[in-house]
């Protein structure tokens, strides 16, 4: 009889997560020993849009998602209930060089940080941008629009806190349209599970995330020099406000009012795509 075990193929999971002060903030500790991992976690960091390319092509096992992205892999991913961005007064601002007209807003060029982000996505579904989109990255797109490269910049994470300091002006807060029209609270990203993951793993996976979270809210300062070894800004008020804004009660647990909004929204995406949520919804069960 032999005495090869079985390969499992889940013993290491590839964990996908941005280099924001939200995801560092709450996977720190899940990512240094500091509460158990469900399984080896190998860490792939990266811009969301890289992260989202990445989940159309199945590559990790877990991975932070843009909510624009679910209509691309949701066939593939479920939704966990834990570690999501979502809340209100969160949402991606457009700014421009100059004030402009709800008339000038309908043709102008608008950089944005990614066609798959859940941003591009707010900019389609409001109807007033119809002018062309330059993808880029995050990073880039205010400085950009500085230059005069374009005339608007869908300004998402720390931009949020610092566009005025390229003299920019805030033409529109997406996230206080998504509240006035839907007066639900607005979903940017969630963390997904590819749905090939055993349920008893990937429920621990959620457990680990919550865990995690709990960690660092009772031990706030533990991750300071993880979040600004990979954060774009380096200003610890503007770190601060950046995890407040962005980690929320639903980053604990979604719950009831979180699967709502993040389904509204999948919802409205998925009819723009001609596409169907999948049968067996869009969250693990």
């Amino acid at each position: 009889m032999s005495s090869v075990l079985p390969h499992n193929p889940f013993s290491t999971l590839r964990f996908g997560l941005s280099p924001c002060p939200n995801d560092t903030y709450i996977f720190h500790a899940l990512l240094h020993g500091l509460v158990a991992a469900p399984a080896a976690l190998r860490p792939h960091m990266a811009d969301v849009e890289e992260l989202n390319s990445l989940a159309q092509k199945g590559r990790l096992e877990v991975t932070k998602l843009s909510l624009g992205a679910v209509t691309e892999v949701m066939d593939n991913y479920a939704l966990l209930s834990s570690g999501a961005a979502l809340g209100w007064g969160c949402g991606p601002l457009v700014v421009a060089r100059k004030e402009m007209s709800p008339e000038e807003w309908k043709n102008a060029t608008v950089a944005v940080p990614g066609l798959l982000t859940t941003a591009n996505l707010l900019l389609t579904l409001h109807g007033g941008f119809q002018g062309a989109r330059q993808e880029m990255l995050f990073s880039d797109v205010m400085p950009a629009v500085a230059r005069g490269e374009a005339d608007m910049g869908l300004v998402i994470h720390e931009g949020r806190f610092t566009y005025d300091k390229l003299g920019l002006t805030k033409i529109l807060d997406l996230g206080q349209w998504w509240e006035s029209e839907f007066h639900l609270p607005l979903p940017l990203g969630a963390i997904a599970v590819r749905r090939d993951v055993p349920l008893a793993l990937a429920r621990r996976v959620q457990g680990a995330i919550t865990a995690s979270l709990a960690h660092a809210n009772a031990h706030p300062d533990a991750s300071h020099e993880y979040i600004r070894s990979h954060a774009q800004e380096m200003d610890a008020n503007v770190t601060r406000a950046h995890i407040k804004t962005f980690v929320t009660d639903f980053s604990l647990d979604l719950g009831a009012a979180g699967r709502s909004a993040i389904e509204h929204l999948v919802q409205r995406a998925a009819k723009l795509a001609g596409k169907s949520l999948p049968a067996e919804g869009l969250f693990l069960r």
